[in-house]
Protein backbone atom coordinates (compact mmCIF):
# COMPACT_ATOMS: atom_id res chain seq x y z
CA UNK A 1 0.00 0.00 0.00
CA UNK A 2 1.36 3.44 -0.88
CA UNK A 3 2.17 5.45 1.78
CA UNK A 4 0.87 9.18 1.44
CA UNK A 5 1.78 10.45 4.52
CA UNK A 6 -1.51 9.06 6.26
CA UNK A 7 -1.66 6.46 8.66
CA UNK A 8 -2.26 3.29 7.23
CA UNK A 9 -5.39 1.17 8.66
CA UNK A 10 -5.17 -2.68 7.82
CA UNK A 11 -8.67 -4.20 8.08
CA UNK A 12 -8.59 -8.05 8.66
CA UNK A 13 -12.10 -9.99 8.77
CA UNK A 14 -12.39 -13.03 10.43
CA UNK A 15 -15.78 -15.22 9.15
CA UNK A 16 -17.22 -17.44 11.38
CA UNK A 17 -19.79 -20.36 10.80
CA UNK A 18 -22.24 -21.77 13.41
CA UNK A 19 -24.07 -24.99 12.14
CA UNK A 20 -27.36 -25.31 13.81
CA UNK A 21 -29.01 -28.90 13.57
CA UNK A 22 -32.71 -28.30 12.98
CA UNK A 23 -34.25 -31.42 14.00
CA UNK A 24 -37.64 -32.26 11.98
CA UNK A 25 -38.73 -34.64 14.50
CA UNK A 26 -40.67 -32.42 16.71
CA UNK A 27 -42.14 -33.45 20.20
CA UNK A 28 -45.75 -33.37 21.15
CA UNK A 29 -46.75 -33.51 24.52
CA UNK A 30 -50.52 -33.96 26.06
CA UNK A 31 -51.66 -33.56 29.50
CA UNK A 32 -54.23 -32.17 32.05
CA UNK A 33 -54.06 -28.70 33.63
CA UNK A 34 -53.59 -28.16 37.40
CA UNK A 35 -50.78 -31.31 37.42
CA UNK A 36 -48.90 -30.57 40.76
CA UNK A 37 -45.60 -28.94 40.58
CA UNK A 38 -42.87 -31.96 39.79
CA UNK A 39 -44.83 -33.98 37.47
CA UNK A 40 -44.40 -35.98 34.51
CA UNK A 41 -45.38 -34.31 31.31
CA UNK A 42 -42.85 -36.62 29.30
CA UNK A 43 -39.56 -38.63 28.62
CA UNK A 44 -37.73 -36.05 26.57
CA UNK A 45 -34.23 -37.88 26.80
CA UNK A 46 -35.75 -41.27 26.03
CA UNK A 47 -37.96 -39.76 23.28
CA UNK A 48 -34.99 -38.37 21.51
CA UNK A 49 -33.11 -41.58 21.75
CA UNK A 50 -30.35 -40.30 23.98
CA UNK A 51 -29.29 -42.39 27.08
CA UNK A 52 -28.91 -40.15 29.95
CA UNK A 53 -25.45 -39.68 30.27
CA UNK A 54 -25.23 -38.03 26.90
CA UNK A 55 -28.44 -35.97 27.57
CA UNK A 56 -26.64 -34.68 30.57
CA UNK A 57 -23.24 -33.87 28.67
CA UNK A 58 -24.95 -31.67 26.46
CA UNK A 59 -26.37 -29.62 28.68
CA UNK A 60 -30.15 -29.97 27.54
CA UNK A 61 -32.21 -26.75 28.76
CA UNK A 62 -35.59 -25.47 27.85
CA UNK A 63 -36.16 -21.90 25.79
CA UNK A 64 -39.37 -19.97 25.79
CA UNK A 65 -40.83 -18.43 23.32
CA UNK A 66 -41.12 -15.00 24.03
CA UNK A 67 -41.78 -13.01 27.67
CA UNK A 68 -44.09 -16.31 28.53
CA UNK A 69 -44.10 -17.38 32.11
CA UNK A 70 -42.08 -20.55 32.66
CA UNK A 71 -44.13 -23.45 33.37
CA UNK A 72 -41.93 -26.94 32.93
CA UNK A 73 -38.62 -27.65 33.35
CA UNK A 74 -35.81 -30.85 32.64
CA UNK A 75 -35.17 -33.42 35.17
CA UNK A 76 -31.58 -33.52 34.60
CA UNK A 77 -31.56 -36.86 36.65
CA UNK A 78 -34.32 -38.43 34.44
CA UNK A 79 -34.41 -36.88 31.45
CA UNK A 80 -38.14 -36.00 32.25
CA UNK A 81 -39.66 -32.61 31.12
CA UNK A 82 -41.72 -31.56 34.53
CA UNK A 83 -44.07 -28.83 35.16
CA UNK A 84 -42.82 -26.41 37.46
CA UNK A 85 -45.72 -24.93 38.69
CA UNK A 86 -49.41 -25.66 38.09
CA UNK A 87 -50.93 -24.38 35.18
CA UNK A 88 -54.85 -23.02 34.77
CA UNK A 89 -55.10 -23.87 31.32
CA UNK A 90 -58.24 -20.72 30.99
CA UNK A 91 -55.42 -18.18 32.87
CA UNK A 92 -53.26 -18.90 29.02
CA UNK A 93 -55.78 -19.53 26.64
CA UNK A 94 -59.50 -18.14 27.78
CA UNK A 95 -62.04 -20.15 26.05
CA UNK A 96 -60.30 -20.87 23.01
CA UNK A 97 -61.18 -24.61 22.28
CA UNK A 98 -57.90 -25.90 21.99
CA UNK A 99 -54.48 -24.72 23.85
CA UNK A 100 -51.19 -24.99 23.18
CA UNK A 101 -47.69 -23.94 24.24
CA UNK A 102 -45.12 -24.00 22.35
CA UNK A 103 -41.12 -24.58 23.94
CA UNK A 104 -37.91 -24.80 22.38
CA UNK A 105 -35.51 -28.18 23.92
CA UNK A 106 -32.00 -27.31 23.47
CA UNK A 107 -28.80 -29.70 23.40
CA UNK A 108 -25.27 -28.20 22.80
CA UNK A 109 -22.45 -29.97 21.26
CA UNK A 110 -23.50 -30.33 18.36
CA UNK A 111 -26.24 -27.52 18.93
CA UNK A 112 -29.83 -28.75 17.90
CA UNK A 113 -33.43 -27.20 18.51
CA UNK A 114 -36.08 -29.32 19.20
CA UNK A 115 -39.54 -27.61 18.82
CA UNK A 116 -42.21 -28.53 21.68
CA UNK A 117 -45.62 -28.63 21.41
CA UNK A 118 -47.43 -28.93 24.58
CA UNK A 119 -51.25 -29.29 24.41
CA UNK A 120 -53.25 -28.61 27.93
CA UNK A 121 -56.29 -30.10 28.60
CA UNK A 122 -59.52 -28.53 29.72
CA UNK A 123 -60.33 -30.73 33.59
CA UNK A 124 -63.81 -29.66 34.65
CA UNK A 125 -62.58 -27.40 37.75
CA UNK A 126 -65.26 -24.43 37.36
CA UNK A 127 -68.75 -24.79 38.13
CA UNK A 128 -71.26 -22.74 35.77
CA UNK A 129 -72.27 -19.26 37.83
CA UNK A 130 -75.32 -16.74 37.04
CA UNK A 131 -74.62 -13.77 36.71
CA UNK A 132 -76.93 -12.62 39.81
CA UNK A 133 -78.14 -15.49 42.31
CA UNK A 134 -81.75 -14.30 42.08
CA UNK A 135 -83.72 -12.77 39.38
CA UNK A 136 -87.20 -11.10 39.85
CA UNK A 137 -89.76 -11.36 37.24
CA UNK A 138 -93.62 -9.22 36.71
CA UNK A 139 -95.66 -11.22 35.02
CA UNK A 140 -99.42 -10.10 34.22
CA UNK A 141 -102.36 -12.76 34.77
CA UNK A 142 -103.72 -12.60 31.64
CA UNK A 143 -100.70 -13.83 30.21
CA UNK A 144 -101.46 -16.42 27.39
CA UNK A 145 -100.05 -20.07 27.64
CA UNK A 146 -97.02 -20.55 25.17
CA UNK A 147 -95.36 -16.81 26.25
CA UNK A 148 -91.54 -16.84 26.93
CA UNK A 149 -89.62 -14.76 29.62
CA UNK A 150 -86.17 -14.83 28.61
CA UNK A 151 -83.31 -15.93 31.18
CA UNK A 152 -79.71 -14.72 31.23
CA UNK A 153 -77.53 -17.78 30.91
CA UNK A 154 -75.22 -18.81 33.40
CA UNK A 155 -71.12 -18.94 32.26
CA UNK A 156 -68.53 -21.58 33.01
CA UNK A 157 -64.91 -20.58 32.10
CA UNK A 158 -64.49 -24.53 30.97
CA UNK A 159 -64.93 -25.26 27.66
CA UNK A 160 -66.29 -28.16 25.52
CA UNK A 161 -67.37 -31.30 27.55
CA UNK A 162 -66.74 -28.78 31.01
CA UNK A 163 -68.61 -26.48 30.04
CA UNK A 164 -72.45 -25.80 30.58
CA UNK A 165 -74.33 -28.82 29.45
CA UNK A 166 -78.07 -28.23 30.52
CA UNK A 167 -80.22 -26.39 32.76
CA UNK A 168 -83.30 -27.73 35.01
CA UNK A 169 -86.38 -26.31 36.18
CA UNK A 170 -87.50 -27.38 39.42
CA UNK A 171 -90.84 -28.98 39.04
CA UNK A 172 -93.70 -26.40 39.35
CA UNK A 173 -97.30 -26.15 37.79
CA UNK A 174 -97.27 -23.15 35.51
CA UNK A 175 -93.87 -22.97 33.82
CA UNK A 176 -91.65 -24.90 31.44
CA UNK A 177 -87.94 -24.28 30.14
CA UNK A 178 -87.13 -24.23 26.96
CA UNK A 179 -83.28 -23.86 25.48
CA UNK A 180 -81.78 -23.39 22.45
CA UNK A 181 -78.10 -22.87 22.28
CA UNK A 182 -77.24 -20.28 24.17
CA UNK A 183 -80.99 -19.06 24.83
CA UNK A 184 -82.90 -20.08 28.08
CA UNK A 185 -86.74 -19.52 28.51
CA UNK A 186 -89.23 -19.56 30.83
CA UNK A 187 -92.52 -20.42 28.81
CA UNK A 188 -95.65 -20.48 30.55
CA UNK A 189 -97.49 -23.57 30.43
CA UNK A 190 -100.70 -23.06 32.60
CA UNK A 191 -102.41 -19.75 32.56
CA UNK A 192 -101.57 -17.91 36.35
CA UNK A 193 -104.10 -17.30 38.90
CA UNK A 194 -103.37 -14.29 41.12
CA UNK A 195 -105.94 -15.50 43.75
CA UNK A 196 -104.52 -18.57 44.27
CA UNK A 197 -101.02 -17.73 44.24
CA UNK A 198 -99.60 -13.90 44.47
CA UNK A 199 -95.97 -14.82 43.94
CA UNK A 200 -93.84 -17.93 42.77
CA UNK A 201 -90.52 -19.09 43.78
CA UNK A 202 -88.90 -21.33 41.32
CA UNK A 203 -85.14 -22.38 41.00
CA UNK A 204 -82.80 -22.96 37.71
CA UNK A 205 -79.71 -24.65 38.19
CA UNK A 206 -77.21 -24.79 35.64
CA UNK A 207 -75.14 -28.26 35.22
CA UNK A 208 -71.89 -29.03 33.78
Amino acid sequence: MEDNGFPALRLICFVSFMTINLVHGDLSYSFPEELNRGSIIGNVAKDLGLDLKEFSSRKARVDLEGPQKRFCDINMNTGELVTSEKIDRESICGKKPSCLLRIDLVLENPLELHRVSLHIQDINDNSPKFRVNLIEMEIRESADRGNRFPIEVAHDADVGQNAVQKYVLQKNDNFILAVNNNNVELVLENKLDREKQKEMNLLLTALD
